[in-house]
């Protein structure tokens, strides 16, 4: 592919130019053949854990294929979402699904991948039990369940959406729920700064995020009275269904630049990119898309992977973008039914898996390569920013390239 503008931002953006001196026992390592590879991306590649919930757990109806996923999981991704949607987690009052997500979580933190649970508060697929409360009582128990999951996930979950579209939260009329209630009655700021002054007493070192789907000025106005009201907001949300079809590079950076003047990381934090016919122009709630069957066709494979990588670009070469979370793994399972997967129903891997894989671990990462030091031991190269291990003789030693530009730094073989 031709190099292109956004390459070079890339590389400015998210590597170092790096020179580690190399030491065994003391001594440089000097004129030596070594191994180097990346173990580890410092940007978060992520996507929804909900398909792998029975797999961590030992509850899976289909071992061999849930273990194959968790392969092609780890393959593209270092950073997981699991679901904490009120009505699924406690649809019976005091009888919530932490067992089982804790489990989850842990399978993922042992492996190196941070958690993120989605969401605390949020209008949509709410408690039902809530509607038999008065709106203070509501707000109390609101409160107290995101101290509750907060604390109690601590060292395992440490980044949350605390609330989900609040744009639309005090308006919403598909149905009536409890959480709506509250924020018609006391407004969204206010909304905001309950939960999210919940979360930071429950959790405050954890990373705290505003998510939304709303891309127009409405989201702004909320964000620029919330912070003005004092609330601290540690991340900023951005949601990029893109079932009508890709947004295209000028709308994203259009976008990423309106909200990167908060001076807060943005993530997206919920990507799908469809691998079939468009949904129409004119649906305005994707929700109310219905249809009986929406199937993967290879010309959408092809324009899904092409997509895929016009769209990862784009976010890697923006500085405040830390985290890109897709939205399902496999098109089984996949919100609305979309063919918006990596992976087919038969569970084999779109041209879309293979593109990002090879963007994330070898253009962007560095496989296992060999490379000599220096009379003075140093190795000299230029590398994606995150974790390295570099071996020689049996002996290898870890650094972590943390900031782009020039990196100097020392590791001793053991």
């Amino acid at each position: 592919m031709t190099e292109t503008f956004s390459d070079d931002r890339i590389r400015r953006h998210r590597s170092a130019d790096a020179t580690v001196t190399l030491t065994a026992d003391g001594a440089p390592l000097a004129g030596r053949e070594v191994t180097l590879e990346q173990t580890r991306h410092k940007f978060l590649f992520g996507c929804t854990g909900f398909e792998l919930i029975g797999h961590a757990n030992g509850t899976s109806e289909d071992p061999e294929g849930d273990a194959r996923n968790a392969e092609l999981w780890e393959g593209l991704f270092n950073f997981a979402t699991l679901p904490f949607y009120w009505g699924r987690y406690e649809p019976e009052r005091g009888n919530p699904d932490a067992a089982r997500l804790r489990k989850v979580a842990q399978w993922f933190a042992d492996r190196g991948h941070p958690v993120k649970g989605h969401p605390l508060a949020w209008h949509t697929v709410s408690a039902d039990w809530l509607l038999d409360l008065d709106n203070e009582e509501i707000a109390r128990v609101q409160v107290e369940r995101i101290k509750r999951e907060v604390s109690e996930f601590a060292g395992v979950i440490d980044m949350w959406d605390v609330i989900n579209e609040v744009v639309i939260m005090p308006i919403f009329d598909k149905y009536d729920n409890g959480i709506t209630r509250v924020c018609r009655d006391i407004g969204r700021i206010p909304m905001v700064r309950m939960v999210f002054d919940a979360a930071r007493e429950a959790g405050p070192n954890a990373v705290l995020l505003l998510n939304d789907f709303d891309m127009s000025a409405a989201y702004e106005c909320l964000i620029e009275g919330v912070l003005e009201a004092g609330v601290k907001i540690d991340v900023l949300g951005l949601q990029s269904h893109m079932h009508q079809g890709y947004w295209g590079e000028e709308k994203t950076e259009a976008i990423l630049d309106r909200f990167s003047r908060y001076g807060l990381p943005i993530h997206f934090t919920e990507t799908t990119i469809v691998s079939g016919d468009l949904m129409p122009p004119e649906i305005e709630d994707l929700n109310d898309h219905q249809v009986p069957s929406w199937p993967s066709t290879p010309e959408g494979e092809a324009r899904q992977a092409d997509e895929i990588e016009r769209h990862y670009r784009t976010l890697l070469a923006h500085p405040s973008v830390e985290a890109v979370t897709y939205w399902g793994m496999n098109d089984a399972g996949m919100w609305l039914g979309a063919p918006g997967g990596f992976v087919r129903l038969d569970g084999s891997p779109k041209p879309a898996y293979d593109r990002l894989h090879h963007l994330v671990n070898e253009e962007w990462g560095t496989p296992a390569t060999t490379l000599t030091t220096d009379e003075e031991g140093r190795l000299r190269f230029r590398g994606f920013l995150g974790d390295y291990l570099v071996t020689s003789g049996g002996r290898d030693a870890a650094f972590t390239l943390d900031a782009a530009g020039e990196a100097h730094l020392a590791a001793e073989l053991k």
